[in-house]
Order: C-alpha cells, then structure tokens, then sequence
C-alpha cells in the first residue's frame, strides 16, 4: 500500500512561489496517475492538478492553469507542485493521493497548510 506524506507549505505573501513535495513509499507510486487537491477553510476539498505515470499528461483546476506546475521524479518516487504567482485563494491545506483502478484512494495524508497573506 502506497503511503504518501506531503510537504513544503507555509506562510507567503501573495505573488510568492512555493514548490510541494509529495514523497511516496511502498505499493506501485511509479505506475499511477499522482493528483494533487487542496481543502481551504470551510469548503469541500478540490481538484488542483494531476499528472500520468510517465509525466505525459497534466491536467490542471481552471483556478490555478498558468500558475501552478505538477512534475514528478519516478527515481525518487516524489511529485512536485510548483505555485507561482500565488493569490490569497490558493491558501488551503493541500493533499496529494494517487488514482487506483477504481478511482482515487480513500486514504489521505496529513496535507500541508499552505497560508497567502495579502
């Protein structure tokens, strides 16, 4: 069973950057799709970005298309969310999880906060 734990939130100001790091260990991290999604305070958590096994599909969440780039690095068995350009509605607590056969695991890591002051 894979175990994601993500990292690399904090507190910005808007128009910063900041890269998130999703490392993975055990099960198949590798041969999945490897999404990322964010739950801001009050409201139901949200679709960000997801990218394909081998990084040739990327998808991103209207919102943030322009700003936010999803990789990843299969050696390292980690995917990465870098945020440009951010806005004071990007802050969230932001979750990683990998699509299985069946759709997106059921089982979420702790997230990282991720705080834009104006």
């Amino acid at each position: 069973q894979v175990q994601l734990v993500e990292s690399g939130g904090g507190l910005v100001q808007a128009g910063a950057s900041l890269t998130l790091s999703c490392a993975a260990s055990g099960g198949t991290f590798n041969s999945r799709d490897v999404g990322w999604f964010r739950q801001a305070p009050g409201k139901e958590r949200e679709f960000v970005a997801v990218i394909s096994r081998y990084s040739i599909s990327k998808n991103y969440a209207d919102s943030v298309k322009g700003r936010f780039t999803i990789s990843r690095d299969n050696a390292k068995n980690t995917v990465y969310l870098q945020m440009n350009s951010l806005e004071t509605d990007d802050t969230a607590v932001y979750y990683c999880n990998i699509r299985l056969p069946a759709g997106w695991s059921t089982d979420w890591g702790q997230g990282t906060q991720v705080i834009v002051s104006p």
